[in-house]
């Protein structure tokens, strides 16, 4: 069961950490962590291709790509969600070459895009720390720090989920949690 993790000011959650599948949340927007081409992969990317359809990788051709850092929005397709915000993370080179403001600028980029967008609810996956290599205990608290600053001071976006695929990525994102809170 997710657990909150801050009130926003409405007094309703808007943080929440959850073990589950990213492509059957019933939010406004969930997060792609995507490759550069946004033709589809491996890992979340593929499985957020592949629960969308065809129509997703259709329109993903026509954008032309994403660099490091940025996003890109497009319709959900056949996913609960009615957008995807696609964001490409960078691939860890050892922690010298740039990859914490990164992988920050992803999480800044695609709330920017949901906020833009009018957006209330976003559900993100841990952006990186799959086949790029990005530690989960660093991306974790980029990801808490990046996502609670952005909802502090947000309009539009109330709530957030992050959602991890594994009991192992759960429990670091618990950690950083404690590590925030103190």
């Amino acid at each position: 069961m997710p657990r909150p993790t801050r009130r926003d000011r409405a007094g309703t959650f808007g943080l929440v950490v959850g073990l589950g599948d990213l492509t059957l949340e019933p939010v406004d927007a969930i997060v792609n962590a995507a490759n550069p081409s946004l033709l589809g992969g491996g890992g979340v990317d593929g499985a957020i291709h592949a629960a969308a359809g065809p129509g997703l990788l259709a329109v993903c051709a026509g954008i032309g790509g994403c660099p490091p850092g940025e996003a890109r929005m497009t319709g959900g397709h056949r996913l609960p969600a009615r957008h995807v915000i696609h964001t490409v993370g960078p691939v860890w080179r050892g922690g010298g070459a740039g990859e914490d403001e990164t992988l920050a600028c992803c999480y800044r980029a695609s709330l920017r895009l949901a906020e833009e967008a009018g957006l209330a609810s976003v559900a993100f996956p841990s952006i990186a720390t799959g086949i790029y290599g990005f530690p989960i205990e660093r991306a974790s608290r980029i990801a808490l720090r990046e996502i609670r600053a952005f909802l502090a001071a947000s309009r539009c976006v109330r709530s957030v989920k992050v959602v991890t695929f594994s009991e192992r990525d759960l429990a670091a994102y618990r950690a950083a949690e404690k590590e925030l809170a103190s």
